[in-house]
């Protein structure tokens, strides 16, 4: 081999490494110290007040931002941290954010725990340059901390400043949101399933689900999330749904489902494509997710002009059961949803909130009408 070629070789190798380096691998993970384990230096603290604008390992902080661990607090206070056992806590205006690399027009989704610490409002803003999203946190969806939240965005560029920022609408100046985990997800391209005209039926396609710990995770409403987490899905209404998974909750179909934990406040929805006038089959099933919840749910499903409502009582314990309506087309576009016109609680926790779970969503042709 002359040296000419194995020189050749070796920049082709070498330039290949190079622009495998410059794509990031599918992200689905922890931001780098998403979980705050990895603390500042002991003189970059005052009490628990971070000191230094890059003291916190892989984040840049602006203001007032506190390291704090679980447990009993001075004045009373009780943070409860169940993913781990620190966080960050955000006071009046101040921030906390990193420089991720993604590719550039994918779809991302981060998934992060948020709580607030005072019995004041107070309002999270996540956002990315040019994307963002006020997330109101006063309603606690869990009792003991375990409120964990997506909001999906659009990269405009390989480098995204991801910033999360107490917008300061408190009296107290030292109150403010807890942070305890963040994660991204990048979301793939969604395909029909052969026969389904439904995307994500099975809503197997969704954010980030923390492994060591998960109460679900709360899927904003349209009007606050551009981009839907849920890919498909639109939460059409004034409080979240929750995506839950089959390895902390009980779904009948697949690896993920829906909760529709927020009552006559919550709704999802799909646009499918339809021929006006044809006859069509919409199936899916409701259950809860074995998680306490207990009582008589109710969930109406809706499409075109035709409408079904599905009792199912629940005693904590899982199960499910199969619902089919037939509507007919009355445009090209058509919306399917699903709502709940109840509020729920946990049967041993009135504090925890939750509701009847949706899953396998079909909708098929109906070829004749019977």
């Amino acid at each position: 081999m002359s040296a000419f070629l194995l020189f050749l070789l070796c920049f082709l190798f070498f330039f290949s490494r190079l622009s495998s380096a410059a794509v990031p691998a599918y992200l689905d993970g922890l931001l780098p110290n998403g979980n705050f384990e990895q603390p500042p230096k002991p003189s970059n603290l005052r009490k628990t007040v971070i000191i230094g604008r890059y003291s916190l390992p892989k984040w840049e902080i602006s203001g007032l931002v506190e390291y704090v661990s679980g447990g009993p607090q001075p004045r009373g206070f009780y943070f409860a941290i169940p993913r781990g056992s620190h966080a960050a806590r955000l006071g009046n205006e101040a921030s906390i954010s990193q420089v991720v690399r993604v590719k550039a027009g994918k779809l991302y989704s981060l998934t992060f725990a948020a709580t607030r610490t005072c019995a004041q409002d107070e309002v999270l803003r996540v956002s990315i340059p040019g994307q963002s999203s006020d997330l109101p946190i006063q309603t606690l969806y869990s009792t003991d901390g375990g409120d964990t939240y997506a909001w999906a965005f659009k990269a405009p560029s390989n480098r995204v400043k991801v910033t999360f920022h107490n917008t300061g609408i408190q009296e107290d100046p030292t109150c403010g949101p807890l942070l305890d985990a963040v994660a991204i997800k990048e979301m793939q391209p969604l395909r029909y399933t052969r026969g389904n005209l439904v995307k994500n039926g099975e809503f197997d396609i969704g954010p980030h689900i923390f492994k060591n710990y998960s109460t679900g995770v709360l899927l904003l409403p349209k009007k606050q999330d551009k981009h839907s987490p849920l890919p498909g899905w639109i939460v059409e209404s004034i409080k979240p749904v929750k995506y839950i998974d089959s390895k902390h909750f009980t779904v009948p179909s697949g690896s993920a489902a829906i909760e529709l934990v927020g009552g006559r406040e919550c709704a999802i929805a799909q646009i499918i494509r339809t021929v006006p006038n044809k006859i069509y089959s919409l199936s899916f099933m409701v259950g809860d997710a074995k998680n306490g919840c207990h009582g008589t749910m109710v969930v109406e499903a809706f499409a075109a002009r035709s409408t079904l409502k599905v009792d199912f009582t629940s005693l904590g314990n899982g199960g499910f059961k199969k619902a089919n309506m037939r509507f007919k087309a009355i445009s090209a576009r058509t919306r399917i949803t699903f709502y709940s016109p109840y509020y729920h609680t946990k049967l041993y926790d009135y504090g925890h909130i939750c509701g009847p779970v949706v899953d396998n969503v079909r909708v098929v042709s109906v070829r004749y009408q019977s």
